[in-house]
Protein backbone atom coordinates (compact mmCIF):
# COMPACT_ATOMS: atom_id res chain seq x y z
CA UNK A 1 0.00 0.00 0.00
CA UNK A 2 1.58 3.53 -0.83
CA UNK A 3 2.18 5.68 1.72
CA UNK A 4 -0.56 8.95 2.87
CA UNK A 5 0.97 11.78 1.09
CA UNK A 6 -0.06 15.24 2.24
CA UNK A 7 -0.05 18.19 0.32
CA UNK A 8 -0.85 21.87 1.25
CA UNK A 9 -1.99 24.24 -1.73
CA UNK A 10 -2.55 28.08 -1.66
CA UNK A 11 -2.96 31.02 -3.77
CA UNK A 12 -3.54 34.85 -3.02
CA UNK A 13 -3.76 35.77 -6.79
CA UNK A 14 -6.07 35.47 -9.11
CA UNK A 15 -9.71 33.18 -9.27
CA UNK A 16 -8.10 31.32 -5.79
CA UNK A 17 -10.68 28.89 -5.11
CA UNK A 18 -10.70 27.85 -8.73
CA UNK A 19 -6.84 27.55 -8.91
CA UNK A 20 -6.97 25.19 -6.25
CA UNK A 21 -9.56 23.04 -7.62
CA UNK A 22 -7.91 23.19 -11.09
CA UNK A 23 -4.78 22.36 -9.54
CA UNK A 24 -6.03 19.39 -7.70
CA UNK A 25 -7.14 18.32 -11.27
CA UNK A 26 -3.77 19.03 -12.51
CA UNK A 27 -1.80 16.86 -9.65
CA UNK A 28 -4.30 14.21 -10.17
CA UNK A 29 -3.37 14.14 -14.07
CA UNK A 30 0.28 13.67 -12.95
CA UNK A 31 -0.30 10.88 -10.35
CA UNK A 32 -1.62 11.64 -7.64
CA UNK A 33 -4.31 10.07 -6.17
CA UNK A 34 -6.77 12.34 -3.49
CA UNK A 35 -8.30 10.42 -0.23
CA UNK A 36 -9.03 13.42 1.50
CA UNK A 37 -9.43 16.93 1.36
CA UNK A 38 -10.03 19.60 3.95
CA UNK A 39 -11.99 22.50 3.44
CA UNK A 40 -10.89 26.19 2.32
CA UNK A 41 -9.54 28.04 4.54
CA UNK A 42 -9.02 31.69 4.83
CA UNK A 43 -5.33 32.56 5.84
CA UNK A 44 -3.71 35.96 6.73
CA UNK A 45 -0.17 35.91 5.02
CA UNK A 46 2.89 35.08 6.86
CA UNK A 47 5.72 36.98 6.63
CA UNK A 48 6.68 38.21 3.13
CA UNK A 49 5.68 41.59 1.98
CA UNK A 50 1.85 43.04 2.29
CA UNK A 51 -0.81 41.16 0.37
CA UNK A 52 -3.71 39.50 0.35
CA UNK A 53 -4.88 36.69 2.02
CA UNK A 54 -4.32 33.17 1.21
CA UNK A 55 -7.17 30.83 0.10
CA UNK A 56 -5.28 27.28 1.64
CA UNK A 57 -6.20 23.53 1.70
CA UNK A 58 -4.40 20.42 3.03
CA UNK A 59 -4.98 17.26 0.81
CA UNK A 60 -3.95 13.74 1.71
CA UNK A 61 -3.76 11.13 -0.91
CA UNK A 62 -1.34 8.56 -2.20
CA UNK A 63 1.06 8.47 -5.50
CA UNK A 64 3.29 5.97 -7.54
CA UNK A 65 5.62 9.09 -7.71
CA UNK A 66 8.49 9.13 -5.57
CA UNK A 67 9.13 12.36 -3.35
CA UNK A 68 11.06 13.77 -5.89
CA UNK A 69 9.03 13.37 -9.01
CA UNK A 70 6.14 14.36 -6.79
CA UNK A 71 8.23 17.80 -6.01
CA UNK A 72 8.84 18.41 -10.10
CA UNK A 73 5.04 17.40 -10.67
CA UNK A 74 3.91 19.92 -7.98
CA UNK A 75 6.49 22.54 -9.77
CA UNK A 76 5.28 21.54 -13.20
CA UNK A 77 1.67 22.46 -11.87
CA UNK A 78 2.57 25.63 -10.26
CA UNK A 79 4.61 26.82 -13.29
CA UNK A 80 1.21 26.36 -15.27
CA UNK A 81 -0.76 28.24 -13.08
CA UNK A 82 2.10 30.86 -13.64
CA UNK A 83 3.63 30.92 -10.16
CA UNK A 84 6.36 33.36 -9.98
CA UNK A 85 9.57 32.81 -8.12
CA UNK A 86 10.92 36.49 -6.84
CA UNK A 87 10.99 37.69 -3.10
CA UNK A 88 10.64 34.35 -0.57
CA UNK A 89 6.91 34.73 0.92
CA UNK A 90 5.84 36.87 -1.87
CA UNK A 91 1.87 36.80 -3.32
CA UNK A 92 1.48 33.55 -5.50
CA UNK A 93 -0.59 32.36 -7.84
CA UNK A 94 -0.07 28.84 -6.94
CA UNK A 95 2.06 27.34 -4.37
CA UNK A 96 2.46 23.53 -3.19
CA UNK A 97 4.27 21.88 -0.80
CA UNK A 98 4.71 18.70 0.10
CA UNK A 99 3.77 18.51 4.03
CA UNK A 100 4.83 14.91 4.63
CA UNK A 101 5.62 11.70 2.29
CA UNK A 102 3.95 8.53 4.59
CA UNK A 103 7.10 8.59 7.25
CA UNK A 104 9.90 9.48 5.00
CA UNK A 105 12.55 12.20 6.63
CA UNK A 106 15.13 13.74 4.18
CA UNK A 107 17.15 16.54 3.76
CA UNK A 108 18.36 17.26 0.89
CA UNK A 109 19.10 20.71 -1.00
CA UNK A 110 15.69 20.26 -3.26
CA UNK A 111 13.57 18.34 -0.32
CA UNK A 112 13.03 18.15 2.69
CA UNK A 113 10.47 16.20 4.69
CA UNK A 114 8.17 16.32 6.70
CA UNK A 115 8.49 20.11 5.55
CA UNK A 116 10.59 22.33 7.77
CA UNK A 117 7.69 24.75 8.66
CA UNK A 118 4.88 22.48 9.09
CA UNK A 119 4.69 22.26 12.79
CA UNK A 120 4.69 26.17 13.12
CA UNK A 121 2.06 27.28 10.71
CA UNK A 122 -1.48 27.13 11.28
CA UNK A 123 -2.44 27.42 8.06
CA UNK A 124 -1.11 24.35 7.44
CA UNK A 125 -2.00 22.94 10.82
CA UNK A 126 -5.72 24.03 11.59
CA UNK A 127 -7.12 22.29 7.51
CA UNK A 128 -4.45 19.19 8.34
CA UNK A 129 -6.20 18.66 11.85
CA UNK A 130 -9.76 18.84 10.46
CA UNK A 131 -9.01 15.73 7.72
CA UNK A 132 -6.31 13.72 10.46
CA UNK A 133 -5.99 15.07 13.95
CA UNK A 134 -4.53 11.44 14.79
CA UNK A 135 -1.78 11.49 12.34
CA UNK A 136 1.78 11.56 13.88
CA UNK A 137 4.70 13.69 12.83
CA UNK A 138 7.71 11.41 11.88
CA UNK A 139 10.27 13.54 13.30
CA UNK A 140 8.69 14.84 16.07
CA UNK A 141 6.48 12.16 17.06
CA UNK A 142 3.28 13.95 17.91
CA UNK A 143 0.03 14.00 16.85
CA UNK A 144 -0.93 16.92 14.31
CA UNK A 145 -3.69 18.04 16.97
CA UNK A 146 -0.90 18.44 19.33
CA UNK A 147 1.10 20.06 17.01
CA UNK A 148 -1.82 22.80 16.43
CA UNK A 149 -2.26 22.79 20.33
CA UNK A 150 1.51 24.02 20.27
CA UNK A 151 1.80 25.87 17.75
CA UNK A 152 2.98 29.99 18.72
CA UNK A 153 1.77 31.14 15.35
CA UNK A 154 -1.40 33.26 16.25
CA UNK A 155 -2.42 33.96 12.67
CA UNK A 156 -5.83 34.11 11.67
CA UNK A 157 -7.57 30.94 10.03
CA UNK A 158 -10.56 31.34 8.78
CA UNK A 159 -13.03 28.94 7.25
CA UNK A 160 -14.05 29.91 3.77
CA UNK A 161 -15.48 27.03 2.73
CA UNK A 162 -16.74 23.63 3.97
CA UNK A 163 -15.34 20.56 2.40
CA UNK A 164 -18.21 19.21 -0.18
CA UNK A 165 -20.05 22.79 -0.23
CA UNK A 166 -18.28 24.22 -3.02
CA UNK A 167 -19.50 25.53 -6.39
Amino acid sequence: MPPTVVLGLGSNLGAREDTLARALAALEARGFRRRRESSLYLTEPVGGPPQDWYINQVVAGDTALTPEQLLEASRDVEQAFDRVRSVRDAPRTLDIDILLYGDVVTNSPELTLPHPRLHERRFVLVPLAEIAPELVHPRFGLSVKDLLERCSDRSRVILHAPAGKRA
